[in-house]
């Protein structure tokens, strides 16, 4: 077996990860806001809130720490000159290789919170599907868009 992919996505991508697990954790603190009202108008048991409370503590632990960390540690990607070799997942670890005569087109792009923080995800597509890059620094997903776009189209004269 081969070893792991040489590269890491930038460290701030974690920080990312950290803000969209903060934002879905403040959205089910809303639904279980709305549950304790249900509770108390339907005079429901008190045991119900302390359920909530609990279940909001840890998803909120799971979605704002825990994944997060174990997710960028996991997250690799290695450009070559013949293939590209992603591996990625939190409970089961994905490898991928990308050959560079299927690539297609590679993209960049950014929504608002990637900018905050500088970076980018590149996305490279393939006749079956598309394939990210999370949060690189803005500068290396243009060099590496680049990069690819040239050994692809090498690749696609070989052939």
């Amino acid at each position: 077996m081969r070893l792991q992919p040489a590269n890491r996505i930038s460290k701030k991508g974690l920080k990312v990860w950290r803000l969209y697990g903060l934002i879905q954790t403040i959205i089910l603190a809303l639904l279980a806001i709305g549950g304790g009202v249900l509770t108390y108008f339907l005079e429901g048991p008190w045991w119900i809130y302390a359920v909530e409370i609990v279940l909001l503590l840890i998803i909120g632990y799971l979605l704002i720490i825990l994944f997060p960390k174990v997710r960028w540690m996991r997250w690799r990607y290695e450009v070559r000159d013949s293939e590209i070799e992603l591996q990625h997942g939190i409970f089961i670890v994905k490898r991928t290789l990308i050959p560079m005569v299927r690539v297609q087109h590679v993209d960049t792009s950014q929504g608002p919170i990637l900018r905050k923080y500088g970076l980018a995800e590149i996305s490279i597509s393939t006749a079956a599907t598309v394939h990210t890059i999370p949060a690189l620094i803005m500068a290396e997903a243009d060099e590496l868009r680049g990069r690819i776009s040239v050994l692809a189209r090498v690749a696609e004269d070989d052939v």
